[in-house]
């Protein structure tokens, strides 16, 4: 835990008492602050008092004793409106903060100097965090890894030399985040995204163009270059005096890192020279983990990590469970968990990245179904449908893929397997890409996930990919 000490001996609302929550709140209180917490919901709230912090409705109290309001990132600060507790506290005149601008204060106060690496992004923040943090690993660092990515900040050991913190944001975190100051910063992409909780797309980008625009003096601003709003926040970097590297998988650059044939480049001053190979690393397959593997790579040499320690890392990274994960080979055929593509994008990530594709597909369905996944029809070789989306799916793919409605997981796996392997092709590919939501058969993607692994794993003849 990271005891926050700049709020020592002064009173801190907290409102919203999830995981982060419950976090800043023993933070705060170990720090020497008094916490009055609350929440709209009541197993929430009961959760704290057990854990023995004061509660309350924070509707029915003063605040005139209170210097701040640390905000859970799930209630919004702007739009569609403020929430009412945010609101309350701008009525006290206090400031509104999150748990990652409590950690950078506290970084500030005990270790300014402690390497620090913030990522954010529309698309791959989780692959590119966890892929760092691996690197970091490797590299002999003692690294802590949360955030957005699952273990709240708070909860992580504290700065200092020698340890470096590797933090997903989202721009909810980013928002509450006003002096959020990273030494390496990376932005992976913008495209439309939470436009219900900014506004506009031109203020989600803005709020994600803070956590590259704030990189320490001496620190290095990563930005992905292949979308114009990156390209925009890379330029203006640039005018204001940072460090910027870019990175691009869709164009050799001049200068900054681009991947070539699947080869990792660093180009500066029209000189180049080759750095990594992802040829062959499974957990990095497609287009979507280049970009990923080239801002981690750069990540790497910022921070100092040499070429060959760098391509260690990437050959051993075993990627993230339930995204593009490979679960197990039966013969020639290999099984990939990809349950996290809970939509037509992500699902298209998946769907490019193989040739042969036996296609598990279906579950709750989200607006547009899967019509803009057609160019990637020519590579799936059947589909096998399960859930509320079947018979959509079904109308969708008509005549152009040969397809089946299993209805179940199980049924599906069997029979993509049986078909599969049958099918005589070199490198056919059993997918788990379901491109809609998990909840009208699993609570959430993760349990769907590990219910496509037990029912693989369960097969006769199945070996793990090595």
């Amino acid at each position: 835990m990271i005891p926050v000490t700049s709020f020592a001996g002064k009173t801190v609302a907290v409102f919203g008492l999830g995981g982060s929550g419950l976090a800043s709140c023993h933070a705060l209180k170990a720090g020497g602050a008094e916490v009055v917490a609350g929440d709209d919901s009541a197993d929430n709230v009961a959760k704290a008092a057990q854990a023995g912090f004061i509660t309350a409705d924070l509707r029915n109290v003063s605040w005139t004793n209170f210097s701040a309001l640390i905000l859970t990132p799930g209630a919004p600060l702007t739009h569609p409106a403020p929430h009412w507790s945010v609101l309350m506290a701008r009525q006290a005149g206090i400031e509104v903060v999150g748990d990652i601008e409590l950690f950078c204060r506290e970084r500030r106060r005990h270790a300014p100097e402690a390497p620090f690496v913030a990522i954010t992004g529309t698309n791959g923040k989780s692959t590119t965090t966890a892929l760092i943090a691996h690197l970091m690993q490797v590299a002999g660092y003692d690294t802590q890894m949360g955030g957005n990515i699952g273990t709240a900040i708070l909860s992580l050991e504290p700065p200092r030399m020698g340890r470096v913190h590797v933090v997903e944001m989202s721009s909810y975190q980013i928002d509450l985040a006003p002096s959020l100051d990273p030494s390496v910063g990376i932005l992976l992409n913008v495209s439309e995204d939470h436009i219900d909780r900014h506004g506009t797309l031109e203020n989600y980008a803005a709020v994600k163009a803070r956590l590259v625009a704030g990189v320490q003096p001496q620190g290095t601003s990563i930005v992905g270059v292949d979308d114009g709003w990156c390209r925009n926040i890379a330029d203006r970097l640039d005018q204001a005096g940072k460090r910027v590297v870019r990175i691009s998988v869709k164009n050799p650059l001049p200068d900054g890192i681009y991947v070539e044939r699947e080869t990792i480049v660093q180009a500066s001053g029209g000189a180049r020279r080759e750095i990594a190979k992802l040829g062959g690393i499974g957990s990095l397959r497609g287009m979507h983990n280049a970009q990923n593997a080239a801002c981690a790579a750069a990540c790497a040499l910022a921070t100092g990590i040499g070429t060959e320690t760098l391509q260690s890392g990437l050959r051993s990274f075993p990627g993230l469970a339930h995204r593009m994960e490979q679960v197990g080979r039966r013969g020639n055929v290999l099984f990939v968990n990809d349950s996290k593509g809970t939509n037509a994008d992500a699902a298209a990530h998946a769907l490019s990245s193989f040739g042969d594709i036996f296609w598990i597909a279906g579950g709750k369905p989200k607006l547009g179904g899967i019509t803009s996944l057609t160019e990637y029809f020519p590579r799936i070789r059947k589909a096998y449908l399960i859930g509320e989306a079947a018979q959509e799916f079904a109308g969708t793919l008509g005549t152009r893929v040969p397809h089946e409605i299993s209805q179940t997981l199980d049924v599906a796996v069997a029979s993509a397997a049986r078909d599969a392997e049958a099918s005589g092709l070199a490198d056919p590919v059993v997918l788990l890409s379901p491109a809609c939501a998990s909840f009208d058969q699993y609570r959430n993607f993760e349990i769907r996930g590990t219910a496509f692994r037990d029912l693989v794993t369960a097969m006769p003849g199945v070996k793990p990919v090595v």
